[in-house]
């Protein structure tokens, strides 16, 4: 061929030398822009903004602006579009209309689902099964994929130790082992091989955002050089080393450095130490904001000075700051060369995904795709996972279908389809959601009855929403909380048993979803307490994504279960967990404080003096969380028992095999996770009380004992110590213990010396 780039029988870093010499600066600067495409292609081309509704005509303005981007060859990519035909359309234009016919990459924010809507990422992280969500995000690129999407901005592997952020909803907590081995999982989930079903996977954010500042988004981050190694970056690493093609930069001051203008992160850390050889992408306008952020001057100098640290890619809306990379060339701010660097990796991407061959999706089978029946079913069984059973006194769950009668469900939650989804999702289809009333109906029939009861919103905010809330019908501050609350009591107190729905709409977390307060919105809590005095046998069961203030609830309600957002079939899998198909095997990924007068509480924290474990440290409220990192009940009965090592003595970089029994003392079979945490008594550094280091999810039949086995070795014993300035691995003495959640009592004890040792098993 003519084009040595057009050929598919050239290896693909041929092809991207030959398309890149062929390319003009301006042309470069465009690949490397991606434009936020708000228009819907409904408005032709052509068409008069006065004849376009006023509060539609910005949006019109603003994709109008992308497709001359796009003919003109300035746009490598667009984000935010979701429809088959407009998202070929652009294509169109591009491979078309254009001197080099570039493709764009599409990207999307397919953070849980795209039609078929999986629970929220924190759901998926209390599975403690990181295959289950690597099957959900497979879905969610197939789905994606059929309707020409390439690109999705996930997982979101930040580390999230304060609940009053709202976007933990999006990660896996606040562990990193946790955190990593979800991050992996969702990462070989969405891209695979980068077949024709597969997407770009997006870890983000780098590096940092989850320690925003108070819990609250987009402030920056102060974070120690070791908890940055030790905490926030490994789960980052193994979305790497799971190969993501992209990752995602954050908008956050880190240290005082703007995370997208910051060289050592970008390219000493994510290149250098993490070894990423792919794209970096900004935030949304996370490069103009370099100016917001008073580190830039002006646009000019921001996408220099982002282009230097290490950013491949800039994310705007309109006017990017890479659009002045030709000047800033010109001025000597940019060199050359890492201007094709940065269009070299995007470049790479394109080919990789096939782009050039196959550039358009298939309009006429996309619909069988995101229909699927089968994604359905597995919605509902990756919900099932999920349920972490707080609490369970006198077996009060499961519920006994036989012989009940009438079933009170309370809360608006509790049938409300856009709230079982969460947030985060853009192209779900409401309709066919499940909720947890229809869930029950379906399962128990008309015993089952719904009063929405008290409002979420507290009414002194009720002016803030002045819009007909599909929840309740009218607008907050026309609804009747008396009498809708007493309804509730009353529907409760006339049946044989109540399951109260609790928790925050799904745009009361999320981006911009920050919290002062863990407390239940609105009136739930007086509602609450209103119920359990009728003396109706209550069932709690808790809708969020972050952990919500239920001390009064542990202490008087006897069953209490955290379903998070579940999904597109949620409320089928609430039944089904409800009614004892399945028994709850959730574990929390995240300590529970009692209030947020704890935050932040994690259980891996340090100990700096001797504290008695019962001393008073938190304003007259005991330290110890309302519900611990790793906790969860079950249906069903474990016993673990014969804790064992291969060896008692180990050297340093040698690894240990550790083997316990695990017995299922129940009648029913469950799953349990099996949890392996340790603690490094001496050494370079001081070292946490506990740290997960291994789990696995088994499933044991009744009656059964099986063996757990985890390998131990020096990634998992070696830490970053701010004494050296690097990684260290100890000689000391390791506490090891393995049990169902963080305060196992089962415990091993390891030395591990400077020399290789052969010793014999050992469970002192």
């Amino acid at each position: 061929m003519s084009q040595p780039y057009r050929d598919p029988a050239r290896p693909i870093d041929e092809r991207v030398e030959d398309l890149l010499a062929r390319m003009t600066l301006e042309e470069k600067a465009g690949q490397i822009t991606q434009y936020f495409y708000f228009g819907d292609g409904t408005v032709p081309a052509d068409a008069d903004l006065e004849t376009v509704p006023a509060d539609y005509r910005w949006y019109v303005r603003q994709s109008r602006v992308v497709d001359a981007a796009i003919a003109a060859g300035g746009a490598g990519s667009v984000l935010f579009v979701h429809d088959v035909e407009l998202v070929n359309r652009l294509q169109r234009s591009a491979v078309e209309d254009t001197r080099l016919g570039i493709p764009l990459i599409v990207g999307y924010d397919v953070i849980h689902g795209l039609r078929t809507i999986f629970p929220v990422p924190i759901a998926m992280a209390a599975s403690w099964n990181p295959a289950g969500a690597e099957s959900a995000q497979a879905v969610a690129a197939r789905e994606a994929r059929a309707i020409g999407i390439h690109w999705s901005f996930a997982p979101m592997v930040d580390i999230a130790r304060d609940p009053r952020w709202g976007r933990m909803i999006e990660g896996a907590g606040e562990d990193p082992v946790l955190g990593a081995a979800m991050a992996a999982a969702q990462v070989r989930g969405f891209q695979g091989d980068l077949g024709g079903e597969n997407v770009l996977a997006g870890p983000k954010h780098f590096a940092g955002y989850g320690a925003a500042r108070g819990g609250r988004d987009y402030e920056d981050a102060e974070i120690s050089d070791s908890e940055l190694w030790n905490v926030y970056l490994p789960p980052f690493r193994a979305a790497v080393e799971a190969g993501a093609a992209n990752v995602m930069g954050a908008y956050m001051d880190l240290n005082g450095v703007p995370a997208s203008g910051n060289r050592w992160l970008l390219r000493d850390v994510l290149r250098d130490e993490l070894g990423f050889e792919g794209f970096v992408v900004s935030d949304a306008n996370a490069v103009k904001s370099l100016e917001v952020q008073h580190f830039a001057k002006d646009a000019t100098d921001a996408g220099a000075r982002a282009i230097v640290a290490g950013l491949d890619m800039e994310m705007c809306m309109t006017e990017p700051a890479f659009g002045h990379l030709a000047e800033a060339v010109a001025q000597g701010l940019v060199p050359q060369d890492l201007v094709d660097d940065a269009v070299r990796r995007v470049l790479t991407a394109k080919f990789r995904l096939g782009l050039f061959e196959n550039p358009y999706a298939d309009e006429a089978a996309a619909d069988a795709v995101v229909t699927a029946p089968e994604h359905r079913d597995l919605a509902r069984t990756t919900a099932e996972q999920t349920f972490v059973l707080l609490k369970n006194d006198g077996a009060a769950l499961p519920l006994a279908a036989e012989g009940l009668q009438s079933v009170a469900v309370i809360g608006q939650l509790a049938d409300s389809k856009r709230d079982t989804l969460g947030p985060w999702v853009f192209d779900h289809d409401v309709a066919e959601t499940v909720t947890i009333v229809e869930g029950l109906r379906a399962r128990l029939g008309d015993v089952v009855r719904h009063a929405p009861g008290a409002g979420i919103v507290d009414r002194k905010f009720a002016s803030m929403f002045d819009a007909r809330d599909p929840h309740i019908g009218t607008t907050p501050a026309d609804y009747d909380d008396d009498a809708a609350m007493d309804a509730a009591v009353d529907l409760a107190a006339a049946s044989q048993v109540a399951v109260v729905v609790v928790g925050q709409w799904q745009n009361q977390i999320g981006e911009k979803a920050s919290t002062a307060t863990l407390a239940l919105p609105g009136r739930q809590q007086e509602q609450l307490e209103r119920i359990v005095a009728t003396g109706t046998p209550v069932v709690l069961v808790v809708m969020s994504g972050r952990p919500l203030d239920l001390r009064w609830a542990a202490a008087h309600v006897p069953a209490i279960v955290q379903v998070w957002y579940p999904g597109t079939r949620g409320g089928d899998a609430v039944a089904s967990m409800l009614l004892g198909d399945v028994s709850p095997a959730g574990r929390l990924p995240f300590t529970w404080p009692q209030h947020v007068g704890q935050v932040p509480v994690v259980y891996s924290h340090l100990r700096t003096f001797q504290p008695d474990e019962a001393d008073s440290r938190y304003f007259e409220e005991e330290s110890v969380p309302l519900f611990p990192f790793g906790h969860g009940l079950s249906y069903a009965a474990f016993e673990y028992a014969d804790l064992r090592l291969s060896r008692s003595v180990i050297g340093v970089g040698e690894s240990v095999v550790v083997s316990v029994d695990v017995t299922n003392t129940s009648s029913r079979d469950a799953d349990e996770v099996v949890q392996l945490y340790i603690h490094q008594r001496h050494g370079t550094s001081s070292r946490p009380v506990r740290e997960l280091k291994a789990f696995e999810r088994v499933p044991v039949a009744a009656g059964a004992t099986r063996t757990v086995t985890f390998l131990l070795g020096p990634d998992d014993l070696r830490y970053w110590s701010a004494a050296t300035r690097g990684y260290v691995q100890d000689e000391t003495t390791i506490d090891v213990w393995v049990g169902g959640d963080s305060r196992a009592t089962l415990t091993a004890v390891l030395e591990v010396t400077a020399t290789p040792s052969t010793a014999t098993p050992s469970t002192a």
